[in-house]
């Protein structure tokens, strides 16, 4: 933590400075591509159990939640680029 209040300050505001900015660039990915959004929900309940276990003093080993979040990242992304080859495309030459 930052023993200067002013820093926190900072943080905060320029946090919510590129929260504001990044708003639109990624409502609009989600939108058009839904299973991201279901990734998401996926990611907050695997995060949300993880930390119900701790409380409960079950820990589990965080580098397999990484590993599972990093696998579905990245067949998410195979997901995606598979939906835009196969899209069609709008040509107007």
């Amino acid at each position: 933590m930052a023993e200067h209040i002013e820093v926190m300050i900072a943080a905060v505001v320029i946090a919510m400075i590129v929260m504001y900015l990044a708003a639109n660039p990624v409502g609009a990915f989600i939108a058009e591509h839904p299973t991201t959004k279901m990734l998401a929900l996926a990611f907050l309940l695997l995060i949300g159990v993880a930390l119900i276990a701790d409380g409960f003093d079950f820990h589990i080993p965080r580098g397999y939640i990484y590993f599972a979040m990093a696998f579905a990242g990245a067949v998410e992304l195979f997901n995606v680029a598979a939906y835009r080859k196969k899209r069609p495309r709008n040509r107007e030459s």
